[in-house]
């Protein structure tokens, strides 16, 4: 059984520099409301859409939490791990959401750091945005 070719996302360049960290194998960025605004050309348009609401459902339950148990409303990241891997998420301007997903092998320091440079490269070129804090 062959996986059929996934069709060239226009604008997957942008997230060249985490998708080359070892064991990076998703790597989708999402609008407020978890519609899918860029994903890497190894991701095909069905697991972009799941990796995208799922993060959206995370990222409205991580605010919520902040508002209610914080000290505001401002979300850094969320991270989760299950068998075999890590799914990340972060802020990357004006709403949107960096989303990286793993397998078990990669370095979370290394993916977070490349996720943090992605997100200002995104922010300064891209998004027309200020880049997201630290």
């Amino acid at each position: 059984m062959t996986t059929p070719p996934t069709t060239a996302h226009p604008d997957s360049w942008m997230l060249d520099l985490v998708f080359e960290v070892r064991g990076v194998t998703h790597a989708v960025v999402l609008s407020s409301d978890g519609l899918v605004k860029v994903r890497t050309d190894q991701t095909d348009p069905d697991t972009a859409d799941k990796v995208a609401a799922a993060c959206a459902g995370l990222v409205a339950l991580g605010l919520s939490m902040g508002r209610e148990f914080g000290r505001s409303d401002v979300l850094r990241q969320v991270v989760v791990e299950f068998d075999g891997g890590f799914l990340f998420v972060r802020g990357a301007g004006d709403g949107s959401r960096l989303a990286v997903v793993t397998d078990a092998t990669v370095d979370p320091g290394l993916v977070a750091q490349q996720m943090q440079a992605q997100v200002l490269m995104i922010g300064e070129r891209t998004l027309g945005t200020e880049p997201v804090g630290h």
